[in-house]
């Protein structure tokens, strides 16, 4: 074991001549996280496997050129204003209409074509704390309008890596303006490693007992019982790749500001397990389904269908259009409330000696 630290290099310049910078977060017991103040891309997390050789294990690209060819894929993106699907890419509030940026279809996919992971955030590394944690915060303010949204946002989101081999996403908002907020990463995992070919034969369980049966282009139509379905992984069981998952799950615990358990994932290979806990009440899960070949590793393995796989933290898609009620919590934040989130992250299936 060694010290926690943080450290940070040069990444790149954007098409404007901006800087971005790639910060390495290090917990000192073999947990590295990397990560971009460009969209808070995760571009790796490195992990040790049940006999000590350490991977990592989410898909990263290159060079930052790579990440804006790819912008599309959201790979390892800080996803909002809101992420997922909002219909029509419209919505009410307060009784004004909001006509927002379409880039999926007719719908609005992630913020827009220019949402969270497309912009520069600033970067704030934190002294390792006496705990053994190290941290990251990235702040940005989004403005009034940005892609559609009504307010001015001041959002951040904290990376931390704590000694007991935990990554854990925090997520804060204000705003000036009734808007709507909900904040996720779109991390691919693959806990064999990320450029060692598909991950649907790891293993899936979910907390969740409905899902949200999706219309032609990946709008809620209702939520549906999993009971008989291929969207069952009440058990934890091999994910396969007889479905293209790409849907939403409905969490069973309580929306009381506390981490839950949400999900976990296992590979049988390395032995590395991921146990997911969350504050938010719903999950996406999707499979890789539309990785095509288009981007590349940074060791030249092309990424194809289900060679990682997403495991979205957050309240469920197309929320600002649907009456708020146990099943549609609300995603509306006002002046003077503060917004709030976690996911964490904990991996296991690591040495014992």
């Amino acid at each position: 074991m060694s010290e926690p630290r943080i450290s940070v290099r040069d990444y790149g310049r954007l098409p404007d001549g901006r800087q971005v910078h790639e910060y390495r977060l290090d917990n000192g017991r073999g947990l590295v996280l990397t990560a971009l103040d460009w969209g808070g891309i995760v571009t790796g997390l490195w992990v040790p496997d049940s006999s000590g050789r350490t991977d990592n294990v989410v898909l990263g690209l290159a060079s930052l050129e790579a990440y804006l060819a790819g912008a599309g894929s959201y790979l390892g993106v800080v996803a909002g204003r809101y992420a997922n699907r909002i219909a029509g890419a419209s919505f009410e509030l307060d009784g004004q209409r909001h006509r927002l940026a379409a880039n999926d279809g007719p719908n609005c996919l992630h913020g827009g074509p220019e949402g969270f992971g497309a912009r520069l955030w600033q970067g704030l590394p934190r002294r390792p704390s006496d705990d053994g944690s190290v941290s990251l915060r990235l702040e940005r303010v989004s403005p009034n309008g940005e892609m559609g949204f009504p307010g001015t946002l001041h959002v951040a989101v904290t990376y931390t890596l704590a000694a007991d081999m935990s990554w854990r996403v925090g997520y804060e908002a204000t705003t000036d303006l009734a808007t709507v907020v909900n904040l996720t990463s779109h991390a691919y995992f693959n806990l064999a490693g990320a450029e060692s070919g598909s991950a649907l034969e790891h293993r899936l369980k979910l907390h969740a007992s409905r899902y949200t049966e999706p219309d032609a282009t990946g709008v809620p139509l209702r939520h549906v019982a999993v009971d008989g379905t291929p969207f069952d992984f009440r058990r934890e069981r091999a994910i396969r790749a007889d479905v293209g998952y790409d849907h939403n799950w409905l969490l069973d615990h309580p929306l009381d500001g506390a981490l839950h358990p949400a999900a976990s994932l296992h590979d049988p290979v390395s032995g590395r397990r991921m146990d997911i806990l969350t504050t938010e009440p719903a999950i996406q899960f999707y499979a890789g389904t539309w990785l095509n070949g288009s981007l590349i590793g940074p060791g030249g393995q092309p990424f194809t269908r289900g060679t990682g796989v997403c495991l979205e933290t957050q309240h469920n898609p197309d929320s600002p259009n649907r009456p708020i009620g146990p099943d549609w919590p609300s995603t509306v934040l006002r002046p003077g409330e503060l917004f709030r989130s976690a996911t964490l992250h904990r991996f296991g299936g690591l040495p014992t000696g």
